[in-house]
């Protein structure tokens, strides 16, 4: 794990595999940290070089004050793959993260080769929506959230078990202006137009039982790239990545494969 001073924040990341290799970047979502990919890094093909980072405001990044801007979050991202030299990642988001991910690949295509886009839209929620969260943010905390959140991210079944008990307390951890700072650049982001401009190949994943981002909406993401694989997880949430590892690690890996995007 190592961190980088950008000046205005400090990213904390983990760099890993051959520096020479293929990369692969990692974007998590609003209220966790990059340890949202975990369960699904074994599945990977081997030799390639991950990097996954905490955006501002969340994990062991900086948190500077609220309010955030979507295009703030896009340049912390560029400016980190500009810092480890990255040229043609494939970059996989999830929900703010695939935010993220959609406004790079339309601002620096030198640095996106393909994209993953998990369970998020071009545009979601609504301001009202995000306005009410920021204000419990700025306020209380994330904890008084966290029933609500766990109850849109994961299945029933999934609530049930212990398993979800570390990422309740991965919300409750969460800074409330880094909550509120993110939540405020996904209020203001509508990338319908830019997204529909992307000409890259693209894996699209949605949850069946996703209550943030919910399939159909997903769906439409996908509909916007042409040539977009869309693929649905049943019986997973917002964070399929953690609820059923066994599936998206294994549909990764494929994309990777398919694209060549693998070791030599």
């Amino acid at each position: 794990m190592d961190s980088l001073d950008l000046g205005d924040v400090v990213l904390h990341y983990a760099d890993t595999g051959p520096r020479d290799a293929q990369a692969v970047v990692f974007s998590n979502s609003l209220g966790t940290d990059f340890r949202l990919w975990d369960a699904i890094l074994p599945y990977l093909p081997q030799g390639l070089r991950v990097i996954r980072y905490d955006k501002r405001g969340h994990g062991l990044s900086t948190c500077p004050p609220a309010p955030y801007t979507m295009g703030g979050l896009i340049h912390d991202a560029e400016r980190l793959l500009d810092h480890l030299a990255i040229r043609d990642c494939v970059f996989v988001g999830l929900s703010i993260g695939g935010m993220i991910a959609q406004g790079l690949a339309a601002k620096r295509l030198d640095l996106i080769r393909a994209v993953v886009l998990s369970n998020t839209a071009p545009k979601i929620g609504t301001r009202e929506l995000w306005a009410e969260r920021i204000a419990i943010a700025e306020a209380e905390g994330t904890g008084p959230m966290a029933d609500a959140i766990m109850t849109r991210w994961f299945s029933k079944a999934f609530r049930e078990t212990p398993k979800v008990s570390p990422w309740r307390r991965m919300v409750e951890t969460t800074p409330g202006a880094g909550y509120a700072g993110c939540s405020a650049a996904i209020a203001g982001t509508d990338f319908y137009s830019t997204t529909a401009g992307l000409r890259l190949p693209a894996l699209v994943i949605a949850g069946s039982e996703d209550g943030s981002t919910p399939p159909d909406l997903v769906r439409e993401l996908a509909d916007l790239i042409p040539g977009a694989r869309y693929e649905l997880i049943r019986g997973a949430g917002h964070l399929p990545c953690v609820e059923k590892p066994e599936v998206f690690g294994p549909l990764l890996a494929r994309f990777l494969n398919d694209l060549g995007h693998v070791a030599p």
